[in-house]
């Protein structure tokens, strides 16, 4: 082997490499390397999820189970309301794929509609709390003192209550058996739930980014310039405290559905004439013996859209953080 101290002292140019004085830097570049643009943050991820097959395996079913929420019509036209009795846990077959529960309604049907309260439930409640805690985040990682102190005892508080146990006061409270909310009055008030027990993880998560990042060069010469406290978040510090986030906001959405899911099957969350897996789930749990069909197709859907948004975050955690490149 040489000697790298030798090679560092005495070293001979490459005949494509210039030694005059002023040469541009990338002249012994290739043609196609001198005409690439400098990337970012974003666009060295993305170059790297490309490369990645658990990116594109969980982003395939990720758009499957989107166009379900959207456009359940294109896979199944049969009717996930309306049932005959008589064709009661009726197997699956040809004319029902998945079967028929016990109301006699089209088990497959009632699953490819079950995918939108599940996922629009899980999409809000992540962005509402992504956009809530994150701004307590940002305020008291970048304000500090009394502010941050403040912030982070109200968060200690909702941190210290159980999960479940939350979702059962708020959800009993304001849809319990004596109220008479429609459709969308359930999924909202699960969706603040889900965002009133959660919001404190993403408060820490932005402010340890904020007060890791708050001190860095260019924010102190932003400030020494005149730059305001609303210019030097949403144009620096935001930008440079995202990436955490988004890796989190993609798991959390698998978390979310799981959660939507427990909710429902104890009772306490989205109801009838929401359609979901969770109140799928509940509804065969009695019946699991004489017709597993009907737990194990709804199961499966769940347990398939939950682990495609984990293998997600993680293939864009893996892209987002320079440590694992």
């Amino acid at each position: 082997m040489s000697d790298p101290s030798a090679a560092s002292l005495v070293s001979t140019p490459r005949p494509e490499q210039p030694t005059e004085i002023g040469a541009p830097t990338n002249a012994g570049l290739p043609e196609s390397a001198r005409k690439e643009k400098p990337r970012g943050l974003l666009g060295d991820a993305w170059r790297d999820l490309r490369r990645k097959p658990l990116f594109w395996i969980s982003a395939t079913f990720i758009l499957v189970f989107v166009l379900m929420a959207a456009f359940p019509s294109l896979f199944t036209s049969g009717d996930a309301v309306n049932g005959a009795l008589e064709r009661s846990r009726v197997e699956p077959s040809a004319d029902a794929w998945f079967g028929y529960d016990v109301q006699g309604r089209d088990v497959y049907a009632r699953t490819i509609y079950g995918a939108r309260a599940s996922i629009v439930v899980a999409l809000l409640s992540v962005i509402g709390t992504l956009l809530f805690g994150g701004t307590m985040g940002i305020i008291a990682g970048y304000k500090g003192g009394w502010v941050d102190g403040l912030l982070s005892r109200i968060a200690d508080i909702f941190f210290g209550l159980p999960f479940v146990l939350g979702a059962i006061v708020i959800l009993t409270t304001f849809n319990g058996s004596g109220t008479d909310n429609n459709e969308w009055q359930i999924m909202g008030l699960v969706i603040m739930s889900l965002v009133v027990l959660s919001w404190p993880v993403v408060m820490r998560l932005m402010r340890s980014s904020v007060l890791a990042t708050k001190e860095a060069d260019y924010i102190v010469a932003a400030r020494a310039l005149g730059a305001g406290s609303g210019r030097i978040i949403l144009k620096h510090l935001l930008p440079n405290c995202l990436a955490p986030l988004l890796v989190y906001g993609t798991i959390m959405v698998g978390s979310f559905i799981g959660a939507e899911a427990t909710l429902s099957f104890l009772g306490i969350g989205l109801k009838t004439p929401v359609v979901s897996w969770g109140i799928m789930i509940s509804e065969a749990q009695n019946y699991l013996r004489v017709s597993p069909f009907l737990l194990f197709f709804p199961a499966a859907f769940l347990v398939t859209a939950v682990l495609s948004f984990v293998m997600l975050g993680e293939a864009v955690r893996e892209a987002l953080d320079p440590k694992l490149r």
